[in-house]
């Protein structure tokens, strides 16, 4: 056929067809956002294309008038079917491929029925008046078929309108409205048989899909149908009030025998353009009464929001007006004010933990990871994060399931973080509007205004907070600390009086052993026999052991109760102290330490020569235990002048070794009784010598209880505790020449 004989109405037929490719291209360049909708769309598109192309063969000539008409009828079936199977996915019903597959052997049967597979007779039912033949039973099955599909189709989209609580996701819905109406105005076109044109129906049905897969933002249907009516009412209403005027100024024309009917035209005109904008605002008043539209100061609302909220110091009290004042401003269902606070999990990864301030407690924590792309939306951007993004972008499809669900369990549709200083502190969630309108981007910039506003307060707020929690804790600490001081007293007490108690009735039993041991070990009988004479230097070293730790729990017992006697006469220093090391020289030639006594004449002193002997032979003793083999250990001392705190003058000792040295945090602690470093807790006492040997833990706490009870000081220098390198340390003894009042016992201290 030669196509310059073609009519208008084919050749236009197949120019939409060529038209086709266009939302085909498109819709294929972005398949990747989302690749299923995508594929079931350019399948809808391409079944459109095939109709197309089979209509226009037929108009051709090339097929037969009923391989064309019964060949559309399958194409719009399968087209319902798809559009069914489209919409379902595009709202995210469960069952798509089922309801796809029903389709299809809904089509299938249809096929086979046509083909008379099943070998029924031409007309299947008829009587004296009625007949049905199979092509009409097939004709009848396909158009069923094809309202049943689009009125499940059509019945979808309006449930899910009405359930869908978000405005941006009910919106985006609602444009299947526009397809399913062009697309239904072309099917219903082509079933009737008039297919000039219904390509145009159908191309813009495609198109609109198109757009609505590549597009995230859509114009507000609403917004568009709301304009559209008003336009059209005050259009119509313009063009009555124009031939209504231009009637009546005709009338006074034929009435006055004017000439020319041009004043008339002209004075309608000018009457129909003032009424214009009074026609246009009432119509607008209707429309906006009939679909609400909020309406708000935003200059007075960020006004009597910064006047509400600047004096609030309270977290809650915050949260509740805030949020309250926002919700009256923009009409809203909900809203909430999270606290942001950087916290790091059990893995040591950094999170945000996000939990509800106000009265909402009920509301569940929230925990977003730094990495996430929503959190980093927060703090990159800055900016109003949308619900509606969250489910639909991209970027956001990675975020972990369980963020995604928490923000979804809140049921709002905006998220506006609170930043001071650069730094994320809150977080406003809001839900819809009453109204079921969207938030336009002049709400947005509201909000954003509304959460600067909010930082200042919020940051005082969580400043006093911190503040009232760290007093709340410094009390229970204090108090704490109350009730354990009172409980170590009861246990200093419990312990001096076992001390006191152990001391005195140990010491009768100790003294008759030891007695019975002597005189054992001076019969000569017993002696002779070696086996004999080995137990009993046993017992008895092991019961001098015995009594000299009964004596210094003694002596301990004394201290702590402020009865200590001191039997007071002058006394060489030099002298006592040369006489305690030549009494452990022995030992420390065992362990071959080098012992020194650097001793100048040192003033006579007033004092009791058995205690003092005792302080320098436990400091003697702990020098050459804490000092490896090989060691050395120095005795040094000088005399010192007169001052306000020993007007008679002093003398000071200091003994110094090659030791491990003591770690500065324990420099008070080895002064208190019993104390015991925790590796040497389980060790015997025998060794009283031995490197690092155990002991009752008495020796220093004696010490210094004698040195104070002589008005003097005791303590001890070291660079630290070393094992490898042993530092040393250096014990000081200071003493006084006289006593203020040469007491004779300790005063009982206040």
């Amino acid at each position: 056929m030669d196509l310059n004989n073609l009519d208008i109405g084919l050749a236009s037929h197949f120019l939409m067809a060529g038209l086709y490719v266009w939302p085909l291209l498109v819709i294929w360049r972005h398949r990747t956002h989302q690749e299923t909708l995508a594929w079931l769309a350019l399948v809808f598109g391409l079944t459109g294309l095939v109709l197309q192309a089979w209509l226009g063969w037929g108009l051709l000539g090339r097929l037969g008038p009923e391989i064309v008409e019964r060949g559309s009828w399958y194409l719009l079936l399968l087209l319902s079917i798809e559009a069914l199977a489209l919409l379902r996915r595009f709202v995210q019903k469960d069952n798509n491929d089922l309801v796809l597959l029903l389709g299809l052997l809904w089509l299938l049967a249809l096929i086979l029925l046509d083909g008379n597979v099943f070998r029924l007779p031409d007309v299947l039912w008829e009587n004296d008046q009625l007949y049905l033949p199979r092509y009409r039973l097939v004709f009848g099955l396909a158009l069923g078929g094809w309202a049943l599909f689009y009125g499940t189709a059509i019945g979808t989209a309006y449930r899910t309108v009405r359930r869908t609580w978000q405005s941006l996701h009910r919106n985006r819905i609602s444009y299947w409205v526009f397809i399913f109406g062009l697309q239904l105005g072309h099917d219903a076109l082509v079933w009737n048989g008039r297919i000039q044109g219904a390509g145009v129906l159908q191309l813009a049905a495609l198109g609109m899909l198109a757009y609505l897969l590549i597009q995230h933002h859509l114009p507000d249907v609403r917004e568009i149908i709301r304009n559209g009516m008003t336009y059209f009412f005050t259009a119509t209403a313009l063009a009555v009030a124009y031939v209504v005027l231009f009637i009546a100024w005709q009338w006074l024309a034929q009435q006055m025998s004017w000439r020319s009917l041009l004043l008339p035209n002209v004075i309608s005109a000018l009457m129909t353009a003032f009424l214009f904008n009074p026609i246009w605002r009432w119509v607008r008043a209707v429309m906006e009464n009939l679909m609400p539209v909020e309406f708000y100061d935003p200059t007075e609302t960020l006004r009597d929001y910064g006047l509400h909220i600047s004096n609030i110091i309270r977290v809650d009290e915050l949260a509740n007006v805030a949020v309250g004042l926002i919700i009256d401003a923009l009409e809203l269902t909900r809203g909430f004010l999270f606290l942001v606070d950087q916290k790091t999990d059990t893995t040591g990864n950094p999170r945000f933990l996000l939990r509800v301030a106000g009265e909402n407690r009920s509301i569940p924590l929230g925990m977003l990871r730094v990495e996430s792309p929503i959190t980093q939306a927060f703090l990159k951007n800055n900016q109003p994060l949308l619900q509606y993004d969250i489910d639909l972008l991209p970027i956001y499809q990675s975020a972990p399931n369980m963020e995604r669900q928490w923000l979804a369990s809140l049921n709002c549709e905006i998220y506006v973080p609170i930043f001071a200083k650069n730094r994320w502190i809150g977080l406003l969630a809001l839900g819809g509007k009453l109204s079921g309108n969207r938030f336009t981007r002049e709400d947005m910039n509201v909000l954003s205004t509304l959460a600067n506003q909010t930082a200042v307060a919020l940051e005082n707020a969580r400043l006093v907070e911190n503040l009232t929690r760290l007093n709340e804790e410094l009390k229970n600490a204090y108090q704490a600390l109350d009730r354990a001081n009172r409980h170590l007293e009861r246990l200093d007490r419990t312990k001096s009086n076992f001390i006191s108690i152990a001391s005195h009735e140990l010491r009768t039993p100790l003294t008759v052993m030891r007695g019975y041991v002597e005189m054992l070990l001076e019969d000569p009988a017993l002696m002779e026999n070696p086996y004999h004479r080995q137990m009993l230097q046993g017992i008895h070293q092991g019961t001098l052991r015995l009594h000299e730790i009964m004596d210094s729990m003694f002596d301990i017992a004394q201290i702590d109760t402020r009865t200590l006697e001191l039997h007071l006469q002058p006394i060489d220093l030099t002298e006592l102290v040369k006489a305690v090391s030549s009494e452990l020289a022995s030992q420390a030639q065992a362990r071959k330490q080098t012992l020194r006594v650097e001793l100048p004449k040192l003033p006579i002193l007033k004092a009791d020569p058995n205690t003092l002997r005792k302080v320098f032979y436990h400091l003697i003793t702990n020098a050459i235990k804490f000092t490896p083999d090989g060691g050395r250990i120095t005795i040094r001392g000088r005399a010192l002048t007169s001052s306000r705190e020993y007007p008679s003058g002093a003398v000071e000792i200091i003994v110094s070794d090659t030791g491990v040295g003591v770690d500065p945090n324990f420099r008070e602690l080895i002064f208190t009784k019993f104390y015991q470093p925790e590796e040497d807790l389980n060790r015997h006492s025998t060794g009283k010598t031995k490197f690092k040997g155990g002991g009752a833990g008495l020796g220093l706490a004696l010490s210094r209880g004698i040195v104070e009870a002589h008005g003097g000081k005791i303590w001890v220098e070291s660079p630290g505790y070393d094992e490898v390198n042993f530092p040393g340390s250096d014990f000081h003894v200071l003493l006084p020449i006289r006593l203020p009042h040469e007491e004779k016992t300790i005063a009982r201290r206040k």
